[in-house]
């Protein structure tokens, strides 16, 4: 046979081959795709709604800051259900998801009891016929139970839902609101009213939104190298202990223990830094250090009546003072420390970070207690307030509505003053209480259920239940180690173990592999 005929045989083979295989595959599918059953083509738009299994359902639920949720318990066999989710995703997009138009408020999920993962899951909220919709507090769900007769439960059925607009009237009539599947971002909502101190429970989410903004910036302008890993890594071990969103410290966890996998210091040159591999950056952006459901752009306590005011600087402010607060006496300073570092290292206003490293060089003395770092961090606020007061003023561009002033209010805090005459007479001792009640014991997920004695989150249940089988890579431990042992006992002893649990499975594999 000739050399030519030969391949043009094989070529037709392998085409008959891949053209075989390519018919056959759907017929080796184990398990019906869900998104093949209820899509008609790739120009849907993404769900909303978030789908949980009995994985993840507890976890998610238990983390989310949202005050209410909605779970959807439904089959994807079902053409009842399959009829109903655009009704769902109507409303859906109303809370859920980073363009939502009213977001922090509702979570909406949905459950595939269909899937045999979930039967047990489905089995604890007594569903019974599809589609079936539960509403109540997120936390209420995780590891809670449903049954139709309980009378005092917080966990109700949505009875009246069968399209969106019966949906969002139910919704209304139960938190006494006049939302409308109408609703543009923004619309009907005029910014925020700081003077009330209940509003700051709400900042929650801006808190959130400044940090992952904080790190998409960092990971976006490649600001990690063999100088500034340290300071990272100490700045994370914080937001572990001291973030007051769940999520955050969760995903600030996950980072830390991944760290040396996405920048190993052997390789954090120039060089290597500018030229990362398309594995590297798909690697990193599996990285959402709050979460994928944190909005995005909307900021709740900290939106401005302009576009380009307040916004991402003020949740950065609330996150430092909410860290000043929750550290202990004996942490103090080294959270003074990383969050100075951080703002020199990684906060890209070059003038705003270095007016704050000057103020954060001139400070003279050790903090030994959290009331002397929480007083700093306040008095120091103030101070960039009176110079931003000027510079504004002098360049007309003061927010109209929230112009930059000296902080706390004598409407927020009266007994902060001590005289009527003199803005800056000050009772300190009260001004720690207060910032201790607002940013501490005010400011929290609404999922948490943490003490704050002394603006303090339980750092034991929070880091076993966030970094639950995972370990720090062995080259990491060093540094995590020198940068992170002051953020508290606890959380270099979980450190240590963490790191022998990998090195006792890596050697324990090693050894079979003998």
């Amino acid at each position: 046979m000739s050399t030519p005929l030969f391949l043009l045989l094989i070529l037709s083979t392998v085409q008959f081959s891949v053209s075989y295989v390519q018919i056959e595959k759907p017929h080796h599918r184990s398990q019906p795709s869900r998104s093949l059953l209820r899509s008609i083509d790739d120009q849907d738009p993404p769900d909303l709604a978030v789908d949980l299994n009995s994985s993840d359902f507890d976890r998610y639920l238990a983390d989310s800051p949202a005050s209410w949720a909605i779970v959807e318990f439904f089959a994807h066999w079902c053409p009842a259900c399959r009829n109903y989710k655009p009704q769902y995703e109507k409303v859906a997009r109303l809370f859920n998801g980073p363009d939502a138009v009213h977001p922090g408020l509702i979570v909406m999920t949905r459950v595939d009891c269909a899937l045999k993962i979930n039967t047990k899951l489905c089995d604890r909220f007594s569903v019974r016929h599809y589609p079936m919709l539960l509403w109540g507090p997120p936390s209420k769900f995780a590891s809670g139970e449903w049954q139709p007769k309980t009378t005092n439960s917080e966990i109700q059925a949505i009875d009246d839902a069968r399209t969106a607009e019966r949906l969002l009237n139910w919704i209304n009539k139960k938190i006494g609101r006049t939302f409308s599947l109408d609703d543009e971002k923004f619309e009907n909502e005029a910014p925020q009213n700081t003077s009330d101190p209940r509003q700051i429970a709400r900042a929650v989410y801006d808190i959130e939104e400044a940090t992952g903004h904080s790190f998409d910036i960092i990971l976006e302008h490649k600001m990690i190298n063999s100088d500034t890993r340290a300071p990272l890594i100490q700045f994370l071990q914080l937001l572990v202990t001291c973030h007051p969103s769940k999520r955050c410290r969760r995903g600030s966890a996950d980072i830390l223990v991944h760290f040396d996998d996405l920048w190993p210091l052997e390789l954090l040159s120039i060089s290597a830094k500018e030229n990362a591999s398309p594995h590297e950056r798909d690697a990193l952006k599996s990285f959402q250090i709050c979460g994928k459901d944190v909005p995005r752009g909307y900021w709740i306590f900290c939106r401005g009546s302009k576009n380009d005011t307040r916004g991402f600087s003020c949740g950065l402010w609330v996150l430092f003072h909410s860290i000043s607060v929750r550290v202990g006496d004996g942490e103090s300073h080294s959270a003074f420390t990383a969050i100075c570092d951080f703002i020199h290292n990684f906060f890209i206003c070059q003038e705003c970070r270095q007016h704050f490293h000057k103020m954060c060089s001139s400070v003279p003395t050790h903090f030994n207690s959290t009331r002397d770092f929480a007083l700093w961090l306040w008095r120091t606020h103030n101070q960039v307030n009176e110079r931003l007061m000027k510079e504004e003023a002098d360049a007309g561009t003061a927010d109209p509505n929230f112009p930059k002033r000296i902080w706390p209010s004598k409407l927020l805090c009266p007994s902060c003053y001590t005289s009527s005459t003199h803005k800056d007479s000050w009772n300190e001792a009260e001004v720690f209480i207060f910032l201790v009640n607002y940013y501490g014991k005010m400011l929290k997920s609404s999922s948490d259920s943490e003490s704050l004695s002394n603006g303090r989150p339980n750092e034991a249940d929070d880091l076993a239940a966030s970094t639950s089988a995972v370990a720090v890579p062995v080259g990491a431990a060093l540094a995590i180690a020198v940068a992170s042992c002051a953020f508290g006992a606890l959380a270099c002893f979980w450190r240590t173990q963490q790191k022998n649990r990998k090195y006792l499975h890596h050697h324990h594999h090693s050894l079979k592999n003998i």
